[in-house]
């Protein structure tokens, strides 16, 4: 296995850019029997209300309207695997036949219909998903998808399980430094004023403290606060720090 991480490490160090390790990623992939993959970040998955938050993603070898389906028209939210993975710690193998016993046969209804039909289509009906919990509430995934029969691709997926978690894990040690900095999914941006004001009325200094400690009129410091009260949907300042706490918008 040290041998293995170290084969991984080294074709991943080859790519600069998201895209080129994205790219070393899937090739390692193919040697492991999966025909694409899909990678997604969130520093928040959830927002205020409980709500999935759509992540970042990235893809290699998907339909080409796969970003666009579940990006833009919401298949994020009707997803089960994606629903899994928020609340697994373990890699899992799954399915969308009906009889496979994956763990999606315990989850799948109605409401998933689009999704299951859409990769059963695409020949995509199997893979494997590695939940990765990251510092301070932030999600990735990355999933492997193939085709072939049912008894086939999960006796495959099975001798795959190992590797694939250890390719998942070093792709994302790579890619954790560019993915804070550039891919955000925050539901909410506020402007770096803003989040200055918040940030200390988080503290408990009153509109008048903040004016003197920024050098600015006590109303424009209550203009930045009521405009970063309002991009959060928050009725207070009190509940404008929470939100902007929860989405991390305060951490810089």
């Amino acid at each position: 296995m040290q041998s293995r991480l170290a084969d991984v490490n080294a074709q991943l160090i080859l790519g600069n850019t998201v895209h080129e390790r994205m790219t070393g990623t899937m090739a390692l992939a193919s040697e492991l029997g999966f025909d694409a993959l899909v990678y997604d970040y969130s520093p928040v998955p959830f927002d205020h209300e409980g709500e999935l938050i759509i992540p970042s993603a990235m893809v290699c070898n998907t339909p080409r309207d796969w970003l666009e389906l579940w990006c833009d028209e919401g298949y994020y939210h009707i997803d089960p695997v994606q629903q899994v993975a928020l609340d697994s710690t373990s890699p899992f193998i799954w399915s969308y036949k009906p009889k496979a016993p994956t763990v999606l046969r315990q989850v799948m209804g109605q409401q998933h219909d689009p999704v299951s039909s859409y990769l059963q289509h695409h020949q995509m009906a199997h893979g494997m998903t590695v939940p990765i919990h990251l510092p301070r509430g932030g999600f990735a995934s990355l999933t492997g998808l193939r085709s072939g029969s049912t008894r086939v691709a999960l006796g495959d997926l099975q001798q795959a399980l190992s590797h694939f978690t250890l390719l998942s894990h070093a792709l994302q040690e790579h890619l954790y430094p560019q993915l804070s900095k550039s891919l955000r999914g925050y539901p909410v941006h506020l402007t770096r004023r803003e989040r200055e004001c918040l940030k200390w009325a988080a503290e408990g200094m009153t509109s008048a403290h903040i004016a003197e400690r920024l050098q600015r009129s006590v109303a424009t410091i209550n203009l930045h606060l009521t405009s970063a009260m309002h991009k959060l949907g928050a009725k207070n300042r009190v509940q404008a720090v929470v939100r902007a706490v929860h989405y991390r918008l305060l951490d810089n």
